[in-house]
């Protein structure tokens, strides 16, 4: 039976960024067994740490906000399981928070938010690629894996804008999937932007069952 559950919010960047979400899986069980925190265990020949990551962070990508779940077989205190994980995290792995959900809840995301800073000279550019994008019905991107295929991602977006410097990209997130933001670059002509040397942020993640606390609490998400 599992005892408690909980919510990290964490941050990858630095040279992490380039670690697969694979390898950042196996990061996270060694992190767990130095931190000797009291994880429930799957079944089966090769027992694991039961955790599970929101959504799966492109590799390269820096990530802002990411949401892990962890179940426990012991209600520890949040500040002394955060504390333990923040002394045995590896360079790049910052804990932002803890939180105690309830154990049958399961992070589900509604909504993600990347961005990437614009050179200054291409900022009136892409105000006016967007424009366009936004007022279109389509936007058909080809897909090579999985098996090659056609995707209208307009659906997919949210919000397109340009903020301090930065595009920031909304994009939903649905059962039927979401857009990627290598193919917002393209519809909006900067596809070579991260080639470039430009950095792509996973700034934030939504979830659906904090959005339905926050309407229960009458407040805005």
């Amino acid at each position: 039976m599992v005892c408690d559950k909980v919510r990290i919010r964490f941050r990858k960047g630095g040279d992490l960024r380039l670690v697969s979400h694979h390898d950042l899986m196996r990061c996270f069980e060694r992190v767990l067994r130095r931190a000797a925190l009291p994880y429930h265990i799957t079944q089966g020949f090769h027992p694991k740490p039961r955790l599970v990551f929101a959504l799966a962070l492109p590799l390269g990508v820096v990530g802002c906000e990411e949401v892990l779940e962890l179940e426990l077989d012991e209600q520890l205190p949040l500040d002394e399981i955060q504390s333990r994980l923040i002394r045995h995290a590896p360079p790049g792995v910052e804990i932002l928070s803890i939180v105690r959900i309830d154990t049958k809840t399961t992070a589900q995301v509604h909504a993600m938010r990347y961005r990437v800073a614009l050179p200054a000279e291409r900022v009136a550019a892409v105000e006016s690629a967007i424009t366009s994008v936004l007022a279109q019905t389509d936007c058909l991107a080809k897909r090579i894996k999985p098996a090659g295929r056609t995707v209208n991602i307009r659906p997919y977006i949210r919000s397109l804008r340009v903020e301090g410097g930065f595009l920031e990209m909304d994009l939903w997130v649905t059962p039927k999937g979401t857009a990627r933001p290598e193919e917002i670059l393209g519809f909006l002509g900067l596809e070579q932007l991260t080639a470039e040397g430009a950095v792509l942020e996973r700034t934030q993640l939504e979830l659906h069952d904090e959005l339905d606390c926050l309407a229960a609490k009458g407040q805005d998400p």
